[in-house]
């Protein structure tokens, strides 16, 4: 196998500036730079990424922890963190977990290992407190409020989004209200269901459980919900949800079995997905692509400055109006 040494004299060049052109240096020559790349052409030279790791100290690659890569919720997290790496020279490494711990513990590990330069945790099972001791090895950035540890965060007040979405139920007259969430005992879906019952309490009314939908995540989970009102004898009048696309499912099945959208039954989803655009319906808009954005930034300011603190950055949210309410 070729080596440096014979890059250089093939191309009439140091070896330190065969170096700086392997390493993309800006400052060569552009005669030099095109002469090393011929001479790497020609002796067909490939270079050792795990000796280049261990001089730059970095892999440039960074994990990203999620439990489901085709749900639009986490792939718009995705997209922002992609854009952001891409102009970074950072390639992604996916890691899908189907919220199995196991599964979680073996990313971590590959940070403890350097195998990657830090992670990015779009929604999990582990607790921080176990997750905390790792960011010792490298930037772990959670896109949820993950408190006052070494971990920054980029979250949307998932508390108050519910709230302003149940507050705009309740001043259209609705006191029978369901709900559907994904996994409910996850950080931010405790914060909705915590939104939904004190909206409830205010206004004199218990929570219903049989209104309580778990593990929504999906549009036949959707078709699901309206299937299961169907056979109660007291339905809810509104339904306030955490996706757009179950919204959309639900708003097609209640349709199909002739319940009137919002007349017998007003639907709010979440996150302003271009289904929700395309079918009319009221929504909380929040964008996930920008925390997937901003979660990338906080990393790569972390790895490039050891010394930053953790830092929390809170997006906005806003009803969008439409005709299902």
């Amino acid at each position: 196998m070729a080596n440096i040494k014979q890059i250089a004299q093939m191309a009439g060049v140091s070896i330190a500036t065969v170096s700086r052109v392997l390493n993309e240096h800006p400052y060569v020559k552009e005669d030099k730079r095109a002469a090393v790349l011929d001479a790497v052409a020609k002796l067909n030279y490939s270079q050792n990424m795990n000796a280049v790791h261990l001089v730059r100290g970095k892999t440039l690659m960074i994990a990203v922890i999620l439990p489901y890569v085709n749900h639009p919720y986490f792939a718009s997290i995705i997209d922002g963190v992609a854009n952001a790496a891409l102009a970074c020279n950072y390639k992604l490494l996916l890691c899908q977990t189907d919220y199995q711990a196991e599964e979680e513990y073996k990313v971590l590990e590959l940070l403890k290992m350097k195998q990657i330069d830090g992670i990015i945790i779009c929604s999990k099972t582990i607790s921080w407190d176990v997750i905390e001791p790792y960011a010792s090895y490298g930037p772990i950035i959670a896109c949820e409020n993950a408190g006052d540890r070494e971990i920054s965060s980029v979250f949307i007040d998932h508390y108050g989004s519910f709230k302003l979405g149940m507050d705009y139920l309740i001043t259209k007259g609705h006191q029978h209200i369901g709900y559907f969430i994904g996994r409910g005992d996850s950080y931010n879906n405790i914060n909705r269901k915590r939104a939904y019952a004190e909206a409830l309490q205010a206004i004199g009314e218990t929570p219903r459980e049989e209104w309580g939908f778990d593990r929504v995540f999906t549009f036949e989970r959707g078709v699901e919900v309206i299937r299961q009102i169907l056979t109660m004898k007291e339905r809810p009048t509104a339904l306030i949800g955490a996706g757009d696309d179950p919204a959309a499912a639900i708003v097609a099945e209640a349709r199909k079995h002739g319940i009137r959208v919002p007349e017998d039954l007003a639907v709010i989803g979440l996150d302003n997905q271009p289904i929700a655009e395309v079918m009319g319906i009221t929504t909380i808009e929040q964008s996930m692509k920008e925390v997937g954005g901003l979660a990338f930034q906080a990393f790569y300011e972390r790895i490039n400055n050891k010394d930053l603190p953790p830092t929390k950055h809170e997006l906005p949210f806003r009803l969008i109006e439409r005709s299902t309410v």
